[in-house]
């Protein structure tokens, strides 16, 4: 109080020091927040991380006359072949084998050029059909014609078969995803071809 008995009010001062510690503690919070990080590379197929072309299935293990490899181009990896539905076949694949954990991620989003046909993402967890065989996990990839697209494919929205046994009683876990691949099974004979630059895991 002064001498008339009034209270006096001192308003705080901050000194630019201060200020400036503080701007930066809350510039070094943000820039460690997961937005600023949304994704998290998991293949990337160029010449400054050249990752290896993934092994190719197609449907011969079955009887089937499909032909479909990888192998790397100029902008990614260049998927391509041709699909026959003769001999009850119609599929090519392309995967890599892996041992990931991607449970703070939402999902795998690839940038693809195509020739507009449906492709699908599939992924291996540690679900087991009969407590033996790897349940598949998949979503589209549909592509423009002769354009990049990015792609997402959500974990929440897989859907979930064997062999072409469709299910739904199986649970994907992204902590623990054990194969990678991108399939054509889209019942329509003929050449195929899409081009895939990198693959990544979203937040």
């Amino acid at each position: 109080m002064n001498e008339s008995g009034k209270s006096r009010y001192t308003k705080p001062v901050v000194s630019g020091g201060v200020l400036l510690l503080l701007l930066g503690l809350l510039i070094t919070a943000t820039g460690n927040s997961n937005s600023s990080n949304p994704m998290k590379m998991l293949f990337q197929f160029d010449e400054a991380s050249p990752a290896q072309p993934w092994a190719a299935t197609n449907d011969g293990v079955m009887g089937g006359l499909s032909e479909g490899s990888a192998r790397l181009s100029d902008n990614g990896m260049l998927f391509t072949g041709d699909l026959s539905l003769e001999n009850n076949g119609g599929f090519s694949s392309i995967r890599q084998r892996v041992n990931m954990d991607l449970s703070e991620y939402q999902g795998i989003r690839v940038k693809v050029r195509g020739d507009g046909r449906t492709y699908q993402l599939r992924l291996e967890s540690d679900a087991r059909f009969r407590d033996r065989w790897a349940v598949s996990f998949s979503g589209d990839i549909e592509t423009v014609a002769g354009e990049w697209v990015e792609v997402n494919v959500p974990f929440d929205a897989l859907s979930q078969s064997w062999r072409g046994r469709q299910f739904s009683e199986y649970t994907f876990n992204p902590s623990a995803v054990q194969m990678i691949g991108v399939i054509l099974a889209d019942k329509q004979p003929g050449d195929f071809e899409v081009e895939i630059a990198w693959v990544a895991a979203y937040r």
